[in-house]
């Protein structure tokens, strides 16, 4: 199998948190950038990480990278690269861009000139004028910093916050990946009670009944690269089974997650059972200030309204008191909470 340089990108903070991902599954020699882990793997690769990479935003192929001071260079050097290895000779290939604090600032005109240069390769290899672009689709993305243009392939398709098991969100719902990452930050585990006392649409539980249980969190959807005819479909099927098979039994402890918007709760218990972990997890509707437990130890991760999520400062205020004193009276839980300062 031919192998890739491969990109995770990820929020700004979390590339530890995909970085350790990496090393559970077995890779290593990764290198860390802002928002982007790189790391070489080959076909199943590909499809492992798409299919359990929690915290990761995107899996990228990176086909090169190079100096482009002007559209010259831009243009000769992307022909120079390796595009009839990736793209088929019926390939769609849409190119976005981006660009920061580069000369080539006008993005549409970069993405042109990457297009026409893309064409300009594919010909001297097919041997071909015109490209119908009627097969399975490649994104492409330029981007381009401080004159450096690096350029991409999304093996992803929809961003990997996309589980398949969501069909609505509450207001300023938190992103899975997000939520992901929060929660290895934390470092709950199975044994121990974990609750989030503001669920909304139950990001943080159902995120935590998938790591608990061991539930890829990409089983239940599928990748743009499934459809790449250089693929192995029957690989991707090996992957898939594979990750069912590392199911974890049920957790002894339960999930837990209140809110007190009966419509959050629904919502919450829809997706839980359209994730498989519906049974895991305890929702129920229940005001900030009925939180007690007796249990000694336990986990707390939550992510209060805030914002555009609840308008007025004094009830902002009143909810912090009383997280404040459930704080108070739970000493030796532990408290992980999203702010906006």
């Amino acid at each position: 199998m031919p192998r890739f340089e491969l990109i995770a990108t990820t929020t700004f903070g979390l590339e530890s948190v995909v970085t350790r991902e990496l090393e559970r599954l077995g890779y290593t020699d990764m290198r860390t950038l802002d928002g982007k882990v790189h790391f070489a793997g080959d076909e199943r690769d590909i499809a492992r990480c798409n299919m359990w990479l929690r915290s990761a935003d995107r899996l990228l192929i990176k086909v090169g990278e190079f100096h482009a001071p002007d559209f010259g260079a831009l243009f000769d050097k992307t022909v120079d690269l390796p595009w009839s290895d990736l793209l088929p000779v019926d390939a769609t290939f849409p190119v976005a861009g981006r660009s920061v604090q580069s000369r080539l600032h006008a993005v549409p005109a970069v993405q042109g000139c990457v297009k026409k240069a893309i064409v300009e390769s594919l010909k001297k290899k097919y041997n071909r004028f015109r490209f119908d672009e009627t097969g399975a689709e490649f994104a492409i993305e330029v981007s381009l910093l401080r004159d450096v243009a690096t350029l991409t392939i999304d093996t992803s398709g929809d961003g990997l916050h996309k589980r398949g098991y969501r069909e609505f969100a509450g207001p300023a719902p938190l992103r899975e990946t997000m939520a992901a990452g929060l929660l290895q930050l934390s470092y709950w585990n199975r044994d121990r009670q974990f609750i989030d006392p503001f669920c909304g649409s139950g990001t943080l539980p159902i995120e935590a009944a998938l790591i608990g249980r061991n539930i890829a969190p990409g089983s239940g959807r599928s990748f743009i690269a499934e459809d790449w005819p250089w693929m192995d479909r029957k690989m991707w099927k090996d992957v898939r089974t594979e990750a069912k098979d590392l199911r974890q039994p049920r957790m002894s402890e339960s999930i837990q997650g209140f809110d007190h918007d009966p419509a959050a709760i629904r919502l919450s218990e829809k997706s839980a059972s359209e994730a498989g972990v519906g049974g895991d997890i305890q929702f129920r509707i229940q005001e900030i200030s009925e939180f007690k437990s007796s249990r000694e130890y336990g986990v707390v991760v939550c992510n209060p309204p805030y914002g555009e999520r609840m308008g007025q400062p004094e009830e902002v205020e009143a909810v912090y008191r009383e997280l404040g004193r459930v704080c108070d009276s739970l000493p030796t839980w532990s408290f992980y909470v999203i702010t906006s300062n």
